[in-house]
């Protein structure tokens, strides 16, 4: 009796909603990188008439290959799940028929001594035998507890009945849901080994340029350094205003509620996917050359509008030639910068809400109506990796 009790509460009991969660955010997560992985699609549909391919393509597809190895992960770590649940679900079946068999030899034993003694003693015999009155109701007490008993012994014999056959169809689920999964997972494999085909292919295509490579790479590293340079100026005049005039109480306070939402914050735009990390990263084509980002990249599809992550007053506004307009924006010690904007709907001064929209992504029409946003943080002059305070989505 002790070990069924035990069985309850160490195994099945807590199984079950353990279990439910934990399954329920591994579907969760699998489901939000499919659906990403359908957003990447819709993205790359719209460049693939083009002939040649563009260093955004090969980097959309190195985002579309983490996100398919994420839902493999996620497959492996669900069929991994539910092999644990089976093993404990099998041990609990042992367990529990064992207990099942004890129960039924020892409730036929304690049925069969019963009529043995009704036969020698009928009960009404053995209660009017007692030698007084008081004798006599214990005695009737007595046999009211053993049926009672008895009656319990029989629940317990059905309702442990019944939850090895639970176990045993829950047990059953978990096996067909096993092969489900197996057979999706070797799905997403053949996919994963098809775009890394068409990845190595389009980075063998576009290795063959590497004079015209290295020119882009120039040229992007040379517009990167101007507007790097008027941030540093813009984040240094902001700097040397706090000095003089001190932070005031309600740019503390938006500093350190901006602080507090790390990894909450909304992402600046509506939709769209990571294609370029923040910090140290090797060149998707250019094997010898490593790029040193400030910020992320984040790339969306047609008209996309910008918005701010967080409430807090634009410090700055300026445009470099062949970036487009770049929006600083100071929420106390912090600041979020927002490069390649069109269509500015904020000047310098202007207090902002969070997600107010401050303009608009620049569409590339000639590159399937992709729009790029270069996205950075700041903490004064340190330069902090956006991915660690947006949302993930």
């Amino acid at each position: 009796m002790r070990r069924i009790v035990l069985i309850f509460i160490l195994v099945i009991i807590p199984l079950k909603s353990s279990f439910a969660q934990t399954k329920a955010e591994l579907e969760e997560k699998r489901k939000a990188a499919l659906d990403e992985i359908g957003y990447v699609d819709n993205m790359l549909k719209t460049t693939a008439k083009r002939k040649e391919e563009s260093m955004n393509e090969i980097k959309i597809i190195g985002n579309k290959l983490s996100l398919r190895e994420t839902v493999i992960r996620g497959m492996r770590a669900e069929i991994n799940l539910l092999n644990e649940r089976i093993d404990l679900n099998t041990t609990a079946i042992n367990m529990m028929e064992g207990d099942l068999v004890d129960l039924k030899n020892d409730y036929a034993r304690a049925v069969l001594n019963s009529y043995k003694s009704e036969k020698q003693n009928p009960e009404m015999v053995y209660i009017f035998s007692a030698k007084d009155f008081n004798q006599g109701y214990k005695r009737l007490k007595y046999l009211q507890q053993v049926t009672k008993f008895r009656r319990k012994e029989s629940e317990i014999i059905m309702e442990l009945r019944d939850q090895i056959q639970s176990t045993k169809d829950r047990l059953q689920a978990d096996l067909s849901r096993i092969s489900d999964l197996k057979s999706k997972e070797e799905q997403q494999k053949s996919l994963l080994q098809s775009e890394q085909g068409k990845k190595q292919s389009m980075v063998k295509s576009l290795s063959k340029k590497e004079k015209q490579l290295q020119k882009d790479l120039e040229e992007k590293k040379r517009i990167a350094d101007k507007i790097e340079k008027e941030i540093a100026r813009i984040v240094e005049e902001e700097r040397k205003k706090v000095i003089k005039s001190g932070t005031t109480p309600e740019q503390k306070l938006i500093g350190e509620n901006f602080a507090e939402n790390k990894g909450r914050l909304p992402w600046p735009v509506e939709k769209g996917i990571v294609t370029s990390q923040f910090g140290l990263q090797q060149h998707p084509v250019l094997k010898y050359v490593t790029e040193n980002n400030p910020g992320i990249e984040i790339t969306s599809l047609g008209r996309t509008p910008v918005r701010s992550v967080f409430k807090g007053e634009v410090s700055g506004v300026f445009s470099i030639r062949g970036a487009n307009m770049t929006v600083i924006i100071r929420h106390g010690k912090f600041l979020t910068v927002y490069e390649n904007i069109v269509d500015l709907k904020v000047k310098k001064g202007d207090k902002v809400e969070t997600k107010q929209e401050i303009g608009t992504v620049f569409c590339e029409t000639e590159n399937g109506n992709k729009a790029i946003l270069k996205f950075m943080i700041f903490e004064e002059r340190e330069k902090l990796d956006p991915e660690s305070w947006i949302s993930k989505n």
